[in-house]
């Protein structure tokens, strides 16, 4: 396994050295060198390395990562330029189009909400191929709850974006004194149309940053 960058070592250092997450390392060893895991190895922290700690304006919670072939990234809700825009990715460009006239992309590559401080953070960041959710409960949560709390803690005025259960139960981890959380249900066809369409949180996110005086996010930059 690879460290990430300096600032977001240092910030996670406690994690890093815990024993769920040396235990999750051993497993992950096992995992990567049996059967075909995704991302690519080299890929597992790409959320973090496209997003520094001090640039984190918004944290999109994602759960595990697509679980077929050449889709994963290490970017929650993200697949390279090229693949076919998965279904929830295409309900969230329908919503934003609905709120702010975005013509939807034909890429479903969100590198470039990323680098304007979007953490594209899923809870559980690899998984095995084609079985979604095999790596939940192996150590993953324990540390990107981590990563929430420190986000939390450390810093303020940042919108956390909860679309679906697994997301919403972090709420817990946020300070809502200090920053803003933004839930509905998951974009995905089987929820989307229980509140997901009609949150109208990419608007409300920007308002919130621009509140405070942050650069608000060019969602049209993919």
């Amino acid at each position: 396994m690879i460290k990430i960058t300096q600032e977001w070592d240092e910030i996670l250092k406690e994690e890093f050295n815990s024993p769920s997450y040396l235990e999750l390392r051993n497993f992950l060893k096992s995992e990567y060198s049996n059967y075909t895991v995704y991302p690519p190895m080299y890929d597992i922290f790409n959320s973090m390395k496209h997003t520094a700690f001090k640039d984190v304006k918004v944290v999109l919670l994602g759960q595990d990562p697509y679980h077929n072939q050449g889709q994963a990234m290490g970017l929650s809700f993200s697949v390279p330029s090229g693949v076919q825009i998965p279904p929830s990715l295409v309900n969230m460009y329908k919503e934003l189009y609905a709120e702010t006239g975005i013509v939807p992309k034909t890429s479903g590559d969100l590198t470039g909400w990323a680098k304007q401080g979007v953490l594209l953070l899923n809870t559980v960041l690899t998984v095995r191929e084609h079985q979604a959710n095999s790596h939940k409960g192996k150590g993953w949560e324990q540390f990107t709850d981590g990563i929430i709390k420190k986000i939390s803690s450390l810093k303020e005025n940042v919108v956390f974006l909860l679309w679906g259960g697994n997301a919403r139960s972090k709420k817990p981890l946020i300070d809502q004194t200090k920053h803003l959380i933004l839930e509905c249900a998951h974009p995905s066809p089987l929820s989307a149309y229980n509140g997901f369409f009609g949150c109208g949180h990419f608007v409300k996110t920007n308002q919130y940053l621009e509140k405070f005086g942050i650069l608000p996010i060019d969602w049209s930059a993919l």
